[in-house]
């Protein structure tokens, strides 16, 4: 029985992701067409609802094509584990209280964030395996731009993790049950929100796949659903980051009257329209813009952030 219903939940997990990040590429359409005062996809189905299946099912019947010149075994090997390891890093969000594939893991920011640091190899190997000039230069600062805002995402998680005295992401959602953690972490989140949009590489920092000088980064030699899954893996990154940001600092599934489920997916998807927000009113920094920011400013502030958590923790402790 235990063991059906670890498998159900499994498969239930998968396909919501999966779904999840299918959806999204309507819902990023609609809501830019709707910020940018235009239409969006309105003509498959009812408001365009079927646009995702219409571009699904055109990616199954585009040619999949290897180019001669590439790695073949890389170049297949590369989006299937930048879907792997997004898919991966789903196990350890805690829904509610009693629901996560994972289960009540004590390393789950660990696991979450070894995850992310998996993904790299994804861009990385894409780029590479391709034998294309403009997809290296895309793997290669897709390599310096996700090493590098890694760092910052973990330390931006120390101040959470010394205030619930856990890296359970269980028991960070239920320390937060008097105070969300937005509130004494707010430099936490904000350097985690920005460290989480150049993971996924997302407008603006999207660097790695800048159309004007790149055609189109670590991806250029893609086509079907090769594509396909880098494409379903930046968006069910968005989800990732999303569920995590609202685990970590916006209280996970706590919240009055509403079902712990409705609570999650309610402040999940607030914070996605937040980043689709993004793409829709921000430019795109130059890349030595964006490594600038990185070191010089994201770096001090996690730092300084870490010390004072650790010093009010101390003076207003019991024992301090």
């Amino acid at each position: 029985m235990t063991l059906g219903f670890g498998i159900l939940e499994i498969v239930v997990s998968l396909a919501a992701m999966l779904s999840a990040a299918a959806g999204l590429t309507w819902v990023e359409r609609r809501l830019l067409g709707f910020w940018q005062d235009r239409a969006g996809p309105n003509r498959v189905g009812p408001f365009g609802t079927l646009q995702a299946v219409a571009d699904g099912v055109k990616l199954l019947f585009k040619q999949d094509w290897i180019p001669p010149f590439a790695d073949r075994g890389v170049f297949i090997l590369a989006p299937a584990a930048g879907m792997a390891t997004v898919l991966l890093g789903f196990a350890v969000i805690p829904v509610t209280a009693g629901w996560s594939v994972a289960g009540h893991l004590n390393v789950g920011i660990l696991f979450f964030l070894a995850m992310t640091s998996l993904g790299v190899y994804s861009v990385v190997l894409g780029g590479w395996a391709s034998n294309n000039k403009f997809a290296l230069l895309g793997g290669m600062r897709a390599a310096a731009q996700m090493v590098s805002y890694e760092v910052f995402m973990g330390l931006s998680l120390l101040g959470t993790v010394m205030l619930a005295h856990s890296f359970s992401l269980v028991d960070i959602v239920m320390a937060q049950g008097r105070m969300w953690f937005i509130v004494p972490q707010f430099l936490g989140f904000v350097t985690f929100l920005l460290a989480g949009i150049a993971e996924t590489h997302r407008l603006p920092f999207d660097l790695p796949e800048g159309e004007n000088e790149l055609g189109a980064g670590f991806h250029t030699e893609y086509s079907g659903m090769k594509f396909g899954m880098f494409f379903i893996a930046e968006y069910a990154g968005i989800v990732l980051i999303a569920s995590m940001i609202t685990t970590l600092f916006l209280g996970g599934w706590l919240g009055p009257v509403l079902p712990p489920v409705v609570w999650f997916l309610l402040k999940t998807g607030l914070t996605i329209c937040f980043f689709i927000l993004l793409r829709a009113a921000l430019p795109r920094p130059r890349y030595d813009q964006l490594m600038m920011f990185g070191w010089k400013v994201l770096l001090p502030v996690c730092l300084l952030n870490v010390a004072v958590t650790g010093a009010a923790i101390l003076l207003f402790s019991p024992t301090g």
